[in-house]
């Protein structure tokens, strides 16, 4: 089953894609500073990770002690 169509897995994808972007923003920002088109995209996808952190961390948590137990 695709991850688009169960959503437990569409939500690790989208927590995984933002940590990634937000990494790789912080590693090396000139990849991610275009903000329009498919690179955009994942720009803002860094942008939620820096401005959400906290939440971001707890989504993450929660997914991993979701897929650990249940």
């Amino acid at each position: 089953m695709s991850a688009l169509f169960n959503f437990n897995s569409f939500l690790i994808v989208v927590l995984l894609v933002i940590c990634t972007c937000t990494y790789i923003k912080m590693q090396f920002p000139a990849i991610l500073n275009d903000r329009t088109g498919f690179r955009g995209f994942f720009w803002k996808a860094a942008r939620i990770g820096e401005r959400l952190s906290p939440w971001v961390a707890f989504g993450c948590f929660a997914m991993g002690v979701s897929t650990i137990f249940f």
